[in-house]
């Protein structure tokens, strides 16, 4: 619901740095194409990606990290508070990117990965 996308948009638009200008990719759902969303979106001048119609798959590499995610972290755990929840995708997040090594990446983690491409 547009409730709890609003929630989800303050305080992330809140914790921008200044001078940031990130992008936020969506789907078409309605809350993304409503008036209230594309007024907050332009507001804090972030640039909004948006998948085009019939192609789930520009939302495949997001959807498959998240799918990673909750099978490595989440599934196996009960969380009590949001609070531990959040800390928890937070550490996953950071492990994901520093440590878990991936096969497709030659046995390094992202941040190897790119840090030997550049």
């Amino acid at each position: 619901n547009n409730g709890l996308v609003f929630q989800t948009m303050i305080p992330a638009i809140a914790g921008l740095r200044t001078g940031a200008g990130p992008m936020i990719h969506s789907d078409r759902g309605f809350q993304y194409t409503s008036r209230g969303f594309k007024r907050m979106v332009e507001d804090a001048k972030l640039t909004h990606s948006m998948s085009r119609v019939g192609r789930c798959l520009d939302n495949a590499p997001i959807e498959g990290f998240w799918g990673t995610l909750k099978v490595e972290m989440y599934y196996l755990r009960e969380f009590q508070a949001y609070s531990k929840l959040t800390s928890a995708i937070e550490a996953y997040i950071s492990f994901y990117n520093h440590d878990r090594l991936q096969k497709r990446l030659n046995g390094l983690s992202p941040v190897e990965y790119r840090a030997q491409a550049a």
